[in-house]
């Protein structure tokens, strides 16, 4: 079942880590294999490039290296050091702000009561001269106020400024940690997230949704032969053809290596086995070709699953069916899609990939 396939490729995986500690000759901490494991698996596109460019200036990684790409590409605390910068940044914005906006009040008011004893002292005031004089220095008061107002003016249009500054970063900092960079698809946190989140929805509205989940086929061989660059290329033509097909509402997220799911709100199974149709003759149509040396590599397909939200259903077991249905796709040749409704009783997966 789906279980032993993810079994078989992260042990691969896991191995591919263990073989690059040994070649550059690193200490196993926990962080080696969770860094070469990443890489071996393509999920992190900034992390591979930023090793391959190591690699290919210095010849191998050493593990001052290795920690630095760690602490950069996948320390659980990067996201989280990042917000407190930006979080304290917004802080300083705002006292610097509500401290010129007190500065400004309190100028104002003191030119309120200024220019209202004014008015009871001109009244006083015969001479024409100490007349003038006062005046005079009224209207130096009041050019004063203007030009104090003028440069909170142009405080608060520099704060505004710096603001959106952060709330853009902010922005930035959430969507790189939903999103899988590579594909730009939301990732597989995003998708755990709203899978929850849609079972609810459905719950409370009586609507349900659809689940797809999608495999390349035969997708390691292809990488193995070609390489990892080659192989995001056919990740990216994936996720092109699923964003192509679906709509604004949908969901679609790469769940993991070489899999894809997409989340279909009040889509119902005909309509969800369209769209599955649709993409995989969208990425069927398409011909490879190796941008390195301009070689065709043929056609990519996918298999597709689907299953639809049923009463009592969690996350866990709506996956699950729809996995069931992905692997029924293989099972019967490749390149197709089945749903739940195809699932023969019982299934079994006869070790494909």
């Amino acid at each position: 079942m789906a279980d032993e396939d993810d079994h078989k490729r992260t042990i691969k995986y896991g191995e591919s880590a263990i073989s690059y500690i040994k070649k550059n000759t690193l200490p196993a901490y926990p962080r080696s294999y969770e860094l070469w494991y990443t890489y071996s698996a393509g999920y992190n596109q900034g992390l591979n490039r930023a090793i391959n460019d190591t690699i290919k200036e210095s010849g191998r990684i050493s593990t001052d290296e290795m920690l630095t790409l760690y602490g950069r590409f996948l320390s659980p605390t990067r996201l989280g050091d990042r917000l407190d910068e930006v979080g304290s940044k917004v802080s300083r914005e705002v006292e610097e702000l509500v401290d010129s906006l007190r500065l400004s009040a309190d100028a104002t008011s003191d030119y309120g009561t200024a220019l209202e004893q004014a008015g009871e002292k001109i009244k006083s005031i015969a001479d024409p001269e100490k007349l003038q004089i006062y005046v005079t220095h009224l209207v130096k008061s009041t050019q004063n106020a203007v030009a104090s107002n003028r440069k909170l003016e142009s405080q608060l249009l520099e704060s505004k400024k710096h603001i959106e500054s952060l709330q853009s970063s902010l922005e930035a900092i959430r969507y790189e940690s939903l999103t899988d960079e590579l594909t730009t698809l939301n990732n597989r946190k995003h998708f755990e997230n709203s899978i929850e989140k849609v079972i609810d929805q459905s719950i409370e509205s009586g609507r349900g949704f659809a689940l797809l989940m999608t495999d390349i086929d035969h997708f390691k061989k292809f990488n193995d032969t070609y390489g990892h660059q080659t192989g995001d290329q056919v990740l990216r033509l994936v996720a092109l053809a699923v964003k192509q097909n679906i709509k604004t509402q949908d969901i679609a997220c790469r769940y993991g290596g070489e899999e894809f799911s997409i989340i279909l709100p009040h889509t119902s199974l005909e309509e969800a086995r369209k769209i599955g149709e649709a993409i995989r003759s969208a990425v069927m149509s398409k011909e490879l070709v190796k941008r390195s040396t301009g070689e065709n590599l043929g056609r990519v397909t996918i298999s597709v699953g689907i299953a639809t939200y049923q009463k009592m259903d969690t996350g866990h077991s709506i996956v699950s069916r729809a996995d069931e249905a992905l692997y029924c796709a293989k099972n019967a040749g490749r390149n197709l899609v089945r749903t739940e409704t195809d699932l023969p009783k019982p299934i079994g997966k006869e070790n494909v990939a």
